[in-house]
Order: C-alpha cells, then sequence, then structure tokens
C-alpha cells in the first residue's frame, strides 16, 4: 500500500522487441518495486519466442502481482497504450518506458505526490535521458552515472515539493486515470507514438486545471530518449500551435536547474556512495 492507505498504483509495461532491455528492465523492477505491486506486461505482439521464454521465467519468480497478455496481432504504440490505459479504469497507473530501469523506492515517491497534492494528473520522475526532466543536464542523455541504489537515496533526500513541466515524459510517467478520462483520454487517432501522445494528453490535463510535474524524489534510468512518430509532431504542432515555442523557452531558461543542483549536493553525501559507474557499458 502507499501512503495514508492509498492503493498502489498499477504498473504497465508495454513489452518490446529488444530481449536485453526487457530483460533488464523487469530486474530492476522486481529490486526496485514493492513486493505484492500490479505489474501488467502488455506484448502488442512485439515480443519473439526469447523474450517470451524469459518473460514467463520472470513471471515464475518475481515478488510482484504480475500478469502478461499479448495481442494476435499489432497496432500502433499509442493505440496500444490507449486500449491498455481503458483496460485500467480510474486506476492511478504507472507507465514504463519498455526500455526503462527504475530505482529504489521509485513508485512510492511519485504516489507521495498525488498524495501530497489532488490536482497532479502526471508525475514524472528525474531519467538520465529524460529529456526535460533529464539530470545532470536538461535535455542530454547521460550514460555515465553513479548505481542506482546511492541515486534513488539522493532522490529521498530532496525536500523539494514537485515542479511544473511543460508535459509528462515518456520513460516514466505516473497517470491518474479519472483525469485522464474526464480529459478524453489518449488520442490514438491522431497519434501514433505514445511520447507525442502524452504531450497531447498533458496540454488538455492542464487546459482543464490539472498538474504536469516532475517527481524530485524518483528516477528512472533509460538508454536513449523516446522517439516520436512519423508525423506526430506535425499534428501536435497544429493541435497547440504554441507548443514549440513554450518547450524552447523551458529548455533555455531552465526552471529545474536549482533542483539539479540539489540533487548533485544530496548524491555528494548520500551514505554508500559509490564511484560513477557506467550503467550502460554497451552504449556509444
Amino acid at each position: 500500500m502507499s501512503p495514508a492507505g492509498a492503493p498502489t498504483p498499477i504498473v504497465l509495461l508495454p513489452v518490446g522487441s529488444d530481449e536485453g532491455a526487457l530483460d533488464a528492465c523487469l530486474a530492476a523492477l522486481d529490486a526496485g518495486t514493492p513486493p505484492g505491486t500490479r505489474v501488467w506486461l502488455a506484448d502488442n505482439a512485439q515480443s519473439g519466442p526469447r523474450g517470451i521464454d524469459l518473460i514467463e521465467s520472470w513471471l515464475a519468480r518475481t515478488r510482484l502481482q504480475a500478469g502478461y497478455t499479448r495481442r494476435t496481432a499489432p497496432v500502433a504504440e499509442a493505440a496500444h497504450l490507449a486500449e491498455a490505459l481503458r483496460a485500467c479504469g480510474d486506476s492511478v497507473v504507472a507507465v514504463l518506458s519498455p526500455d526503462a530501469r527504475p530505482t529504489p523506492g521509485w513508485l512510492g515517491a511519485l504516489a507521495d505526490c498525488f498524495r501530497h497534492d489532488p490536482k497532479i494528473a502526471t508525475a514524472t520522475p528525474w531519467c538520465n535521458a529524460g529529456e526535460t526532466a533529464a539530470w545532470p543536464r536538461i535535455g542530454e542523455i547521460e550514460t555515465n552515472l553513479p548505481a542506482p541504489a546511492p541515486l534513488a537515496e539522493a532522490c529521498a533526500r530532496l525536500a523539494a515539493r514537485a515542479s511544473e513541466l511543460p508535459a509528462a515524459v515518456a520513460h516514466a510517467v505516473l497517470l491518474r486515470g479519472s483525469a485522464c478520462a474526464a480529459a478524453g483520454g489518449l488520442d490514438a487517432v491522431s497519434f501514433h507514438s505514445w511520447p507525442v501522445a502524452l504531450i497531447d494528453l498533458s496540454l488538455r490535463l492542464a487546459g482543464l486545471g490539472w498538474r504536469n510535474v516532475l517527481c524530485p524524489s524518483a528516477f528512472v534510468l533509460r538508454e536513449v530518449e523516446s522517439v516520436p512518430g512519423a508525423g506526430d509532431m506535425d499534428a501536435l504542432a497544429a493541435r497547440w500551435p504554441n507548443w514549440n515555442a513554450r518547450i524552447a523557452t523551458f529548455l533555455m531558461d531552465d526552471p529545474l536547474r536549482a533542483l539539479r543542483e540539489q540533487l548533485h549536493a544530496a548524491l555528494a553525501v548520500a551514505p554508500g556512495q559509490s564511484p560513477q559507474l557506467d550503467l550502460f557499458p554497451d552504449a556509444t
């Protein structure tokens, strides 16, 4: 259970075709998530025989309350996520990228954001490849980072409240199901990719008075940034003409700079601090 007795969020993991990334994601998910958490591995007909064997082996040994479904034929990424989120109804759902590696305590920290402010509709953790939510530098990918445990400990030391983001980011996001439903849900007709459909949903939520925030006390690792679907950015700009200017202003002003510096300082004094480690040795 999350604080104040609220139900623990459901973790929704869309299964990808990269077995190595999936294996690392599942290992990190198991290690950093409270036992008994509900996890849904939703396969958009992407995994091959080795991937399915990997999933079945993980399901047999995980401490989490996990299940697996597989579509008979693939659909667009946004359509797949929209279908899964509709099935979750008004539940609070944490959507993880299939190459994400959550650090310990990530889910509880995200749930805390929702508990502290009922107007938060999306909460995004830090990420080394998190675009507007990137650490240590905004809009950049960093593969040479401390180990997950001290990184999570440093995040937990940050006392800062959730800070505004222009939109949620797709490496990992906690969604308030009731708010998303009130905003019309994910638009899988206008957009093909999950990252851009998530931006559109975030902007509609903001228009209704909800908040899209960074959760400074959670960190989720990944190797690369998300890639928009073909034509999706044009469709986003047509619907939200001020989006490009807004995101450019955010990147230039970097209103989260002070928070990034606080995390750097917290990491310097975190117990068990280890030297920097290359978490992604195969990255170029």
